[in-house]
């Protein structure tokens, strides 16, 4: 996405010129087949921006909307098939997340029912522009259930047909039921965080965030006590667990390494 503002923004472009934006996914190959955590844009999107998409993000937030950069574009190009994603395990079903759903219409969909009932619902007009019915018309597998604690956090575990090694992580307050997706690699974790942070800056002491990118996250919240709760609780596990668990966010233009510096990716 390349919303004007810059660094006001991403905290990296200089200027008051586009800024850079991520829209992250990531793909795992398990013994269940290939998974994907969100979907990021999809083909669709590109080429019917409306009504797929609410006009006034398209205005405000300018998505590079690129039929090569989405998910089942990267993968192709990678020498993968697409019909390998078995399941699609999503952070949450806002519009830039769940955008690539109809790329991959055999995948079985994981998600929160707290998520998924409030997609259904769309009740408020936060959520007629946050959940586009076009992107969601594909079954899924809801789980309300609680699970083990992992590092202290709430989980929804048990995903049909995936590893153990693969659950949600309640991280509520961007929507009603925004989770991330914890991933045990063998050589410790990743968790993808989804929009429980903007930036990975927010994870410092104290957090940085960008103005803009704080009054975005506070516009599209859903309960700012729970949103606030949630990054307190992922700040904490950076913290505590830094060497265990790597943390990645979807829209931070670059990436945490192994020891804790950023990289462009």
């Amino acid at each position: 996405m390349r919303p004007y503002g810059g660094g006001f923004w991403d905290g990296v472009t200089a200027g008051l010129g586009p800024a850079h934006l991520a829209c992250r996914c990531l793909l795992l190959e398990t013994e269940a087949g290939l998974v994907l955590v969100d979907t990021g844009f999809g083909l669709d999107d590109a080429a019917r921006p409306v009504p797929r998409l609410n006009r006034g993000f398209l205005l405000a937030d300018r998505p590079h909307l690129e039929p090569d950069e989405t998910a089942v574009s990267r993968l192709r190009r990678m020498g993968l098939d697409p019909r390998d994603v078995r399941h699609i395990v999503m952070t949450h079903l806002d519009f830039d997340h769940a955008g690539g759903l109809t790329d991959f219409p055999a995948a079985t969909v994981h998600v929160s029912a707290r998520e998924a009932a409030a997609a259904r619902q769309r009740g408020t007009p936060r959520e007629r522009a946050r959940y586009r019915p076009a992107q969601l018309d594909h079954p899924m597998r809801e789980y309300g259930a609680a699970g083990e604690p992992w590092f202290g956090l709430p989980t929804l575990r048990g995903l049909e047909g995936l590893p153990p090694s693969v659950f949600l992580v309640e991280l509520p307050g961007h929507t009603a039921g925004h989770c991330g997706v914890a991933v045990g690699t063998g050589n410790g974790w990743v968790l993808h965080a989804g929009d429980t942070i903007f930036l990975h800056s927010e994870l410092d002491t104290p957090p940085a965030t960008p103005p803009l990118a704080s009054a975005y996250a506070s516009f599209m919240q859903v309960d700012r006590e729970a949103r606030l709760e949630s990054r307190r609780r992922l700040a904490a596990l950076a913290r505590d667990h830094a060497q265990e668990v790597t943390i990645l966010c979807t829209h931070d233009p670059v990436l945490p390494d192994g020891a804790g510096r950023r990289v462009i990716a």
